[in-house]
Formats: structure tokens, C-alpha cells, sequence
């Protein structure tokens, strides 16, 4: 699931924004949604800071002293795999939007074909370069998770979930036909368990914990404890010592 934002101070344009992308995703089978639309750049910056954003669309001019420059620049800095869209009237920012790793640039107004031709080239941006850009595609469907939010994977029988903060995806699949589509972060400490290391909160008598709550765990099978112990011990000294 691709999270989208959007922020433009136009509320009609705003809305006529929201629905065409709910067309779009809809048209196309993609798994997304817009989870937050807002006139307000000030929101935007405040929902970043706790919430998963994928994809940002942005007018630049606002009214306001925060630009649409001055939001991506924030992102960027604590973001390097959002993909940001900048949409607006004002084409003399075009080079200090590109400045900011912008994914595409649309000029208003904006007609559904060309915002249309502007998400299908993301998604396929995402499919082709998915694990570079942090994002895994889970099943033959273009379901893509943003691998930061996954905890573990769990085999269940002749099916695969993938335990995220907040869902639980269940494809038909194998440990073997996966492992080559994850990121080093990712390892096996159970026969039945590929764990997210990035996203251990602690580890007691061979039981993995992910959150404050203790509501998600997985256990610490003998045969891999080994390694896995020495992908977590380095992969933990390396975030103590950024």
C-alpha cells in the first residue's frame, strides 16, 4: 500500500486532486490511498513526522511562509525514498524543484491523462528498481509494501504474512521465492520467521519483540540463531554509532 499526501491552498483543486487519484487507482488496480489532503503546508510537516508517507504532491505557492520547496526540503532530509510530484502554475521553480529529487514536475491546470501517465510511471519506477527504492512487491497483484514498516514475515502453510505496525498482508507464496527480493536487513531466525533487524525493539530469551506494546513477536529457532545474532549485534552497532 502507497501512502499519498497532497497540499495545495486551492481547496477545489485540492478535492478535484483527491478524486482523480481515487479513479486512478481504482481504474488501474493499484494499491494505494490518499491518507491525508490538506490546504495547509504546516500539516503536512506536522503528519510526516509520525505517519508513512510514500508519495507527496505539492503546489509551491502557498499562502503562507512555507513553500512547497521549503516542504520537500524538510522531507528530504529525514526522507530519501518518498517520491515527491510538484503541481503547479508557477513554472520558474521548475530547477529548484528538481533540486529536491523530484519524480515529476506538472504544469496546471492538470488534465486525469497526464496525471494518469505521471502515477503509472511511478508504480513502474517502483517495480523495476522496488528494492533499491525500499519497497517490496509482495504478489503477482503489484501490492507493494514500504519495507521500513514491515516487523516480520511469517510461513504459514502454503502462504507468506507479512506483519507490518499496523497490517497483515497474506500472499501464496515461499520463503524461497521472496528471500532474492529482500534487503539485507532482513533475516531468517526461524524456520517459520524472516525478521525485519531494523525494527527490534529488544531481545529476551530467544523471543524477538517489535514494539513498546509487546504486542508482536517471533522466536529465535537454534539452528539460526547463530548468524542471526551476528546480523542484529552489527546491524544495532551500526545505529548506535550514527
Amino acid at each position: 500500500m502507497l501512502n499519498f499526501v497532497l497540499c495545495d491552498d486551492n481547496v477545489h483543486i485540492l478535492n478535484k486532486f483527491s478524486k482523480m487519484l481515487d479513479l486512478i487507482f481504482v481504474n488501474n488496480d493499484l494499491d494505494a490511498k490518499v491518507v491525508l489532503s490538506t490546504p495547509n503546508p504546516s500539516e503536512v510537516l506536522k503528519y510526516v513526522e509520525n505517519n508513512q508517507v510514500d508519495v507527496l504532491i505539492l503546489d509551491i505557492i502557498f499562502k503562507s511562509d512555507i513553500s512547497g520547496i521549503d516542504i520537500a526540503n524538510k522531507i528530504r532530509a529525514k526522507n530519501k525514498k518518498a517520491y515527491i510530484i510538484f503541481a503547479t502554475g508557477h513554472l520558474e521553480y521548475l530547477i529548484l524543484a528538481y533540486k529536491c529529487k523530484t519524480f515529476d514536475y506538472l504544469p496546471k491546470p492538470i488534465s486525469m491523462e497526464n496525471l494518469q501517465t505521471t502515477i503509472l510511471r511511478l508504480f513502474d519506477d517502483i517495480k523495476a528498481t522496488g528494492s533499491k527504492k525500499g519497497f517490496i512487491n509482495i504478489d503477482n497483484k503489484d501490492t507493494l509494501i514500504n519495507d521500513d514498516l514491515i516487523y516480520y514475515i511469517e510461513k504459514s502453510k502454503n502462504k507468506i504474512v507479512f506483519r507490518t505496525h499496523d497490517s497483515e498482508y497474506c500472499v501464496s507464496s515461499s520463503f524461497n521465492r521472496l528471500v532474492h527480493k529482500l534487503p539485507e536487513n532482513f533475516v531468517r531466525c526461524h524456520k517459520s520467521y524472516i525478521v525485519n533487524v531494523k525494527n527490534i525493539s529488544k531481545i529476551e530469551n530467544d523471543t524477538i519483540f517489535f514494539d513498546k506494546s509487546n504486542k508482536y513477536t517471533c522466536s529465535i529457532g537454534p539452528v539460526y540463531k547463530k548468524n542471526f545474532m551476528e546480523v542484529f549485534n552489527n546491524e544495532f552497532n551500526a545505529n548506535f554509532n550514527e
